[in-house]
């Protein structure tokens, strides 16, 4: 869904635990004399350090496996391939996930720091894809919003209506993702950027065909390396990519376009049928503690969502980053993505296709 890391860092290497033997078959009866845990998360999304003070405080021994995407790692644990407690989804597929009743409802006397450090703005964007917060708890979140070049705009950036502007023209860069790309043409147009409407979806293809001229290059991770180059004036961007960004270029500047935007979050969950479900419980609260969160906030980048961990980071400007903590309660229109169903996910896909083509 997203690109999950603006740096390159160590392998989890002795961590990952996937011997020829799989985690196919894991149980509480192996590992350490606190059992096991069975996590599947995305690359380099953790402290490899985390995992080791968790083992090291409960004697409760983590096998941990990665996955790249949403898409990669829905199947694998629908087929049961593997015996799973925790994995982190995103928001759209912990959707799916509850509609298919592949998750336990968690219970929060079990995950007390979850309860005390998770800022209630997490929780209250979450109702997007878990409406009763009965499943998932946030782990790392963020924005999409525009970054521009100061230097190369006539005035400040506001709206997704500037990216239409035909005076930056081949100086537009938009994300190569068919709800990204639509979520910015349905927010221009005062949608739901989870709409299946074919009237509202149309027009917002039109008008990602009309744009289409204007647009340098729909890009993924080149939208940072393009942006801190000076090659373009405006890009659509994940906000933890902007933090690094602004860090290379100091003429970058980054906004939440006032029509509204995607807020994407990360989170933990707990499988319906997960071997060692009390393990789970313990990791999950311990990845809650503040002094943990802050340690993964400063090793992967992305924003948390935990407050205790926010109260402790030491670099001043990202404590008080508007960017990396935005005041969510002062925007219009955010809005999680969610699953569509196979029919909407397919009506996406050729829409998508029809822009590409055109």
């Amino acid at each position: 869904m997203r690109h999950r890391n603006v740096k390159n860092k160590a392998l989890l290497g002795g961590i990952m635990l996937l011997a020829a033997a799989g985690i196919a078959g894991c149980g509480s009866s192996g590992g350490g004399k606190g059992g096991q845990v069975i996590v599947y998360n995305w690359g380099e999304y953790i402290d490899p350090d985390t995992i080791e003070m968790f083992e090291e405080e409960t004697g409760i021994e983590v096998v941990y496996d990665e996955f790249e995407t949403n898409e990669i790692m829905y199947p694998k644990v629908e087929s049961g391939a593997a015996s799973y407690d925790v994995v982190c989804p995103s928001d759209y597929m912990i959707s799916k996930m509850i509609a298919n009743d592949m998750l336990a409802e968690l219970n929060f006397d079990n995950i007390p720091n979850a309860k005390k450090n998770i800022g209630a703005q997490y929780y209250e964007q979450s109702k997007g894809f878990d409406p009763e917060n009965q499943y998932a708890i946030p782990y790392c979140w963020g924005t999409v919003g525009i970054l521009y070049n100061k230097t190369m705009v006539d005035e400040p950036i506001t709206s997704w209506a500037q990216l239409w502007d035909e005076k930056y023209a081949d100086n537009i860069l938009m994300q190569d993702s068919v709800r990204d790309a639509f979520m910015v043409a349905e927010k221009l147009n005062g949608f739901s950027m989870n709409t299946t409407d074919p009237q509202e979806l149309e027009t917002a293809k039109n008008s990602l065909i009309e744009q289409k001229p204007l647009v340098q290059a729909y890009v993924i991770d080149q939208v940072r390396d393009k942006m801190i180059g000076n090659e373009a004036a405006i890009g659509v961007i994940y906000s933890g990519e902007a933090i690094y960004t602004q860090r290379e270029n100091p003429d970058l500047e980054y906004v939440i376009p006032e029509e509204g935007t995607n807020v994407w979050i990360d989170s933990w969950v707990i499988l319906k049928d997960a071997p060692n479900k009390e393990n789970a419980e313990k990791f999950i609260d311990f990845m809650c503690r503040g002094d943990i969160a802050v340690k993964n906030f400063e090793y992967i980048t992305y924003s948390t969502p935990n407050d205790a961990a926010r109260e402790l980071i030491e670099d001043e400007d990202i404590r008080n980053s508007e960017i990396a903590f935005p005041d969510l309660s002062k925007f219009n229109n955010l809005e999680t993505f969610v699953y569509l169903g196979e029919d909407g996910d397919a009506l996406y896909n050729e829409l998508w296709k029809e822009v590409k083509s055109n």
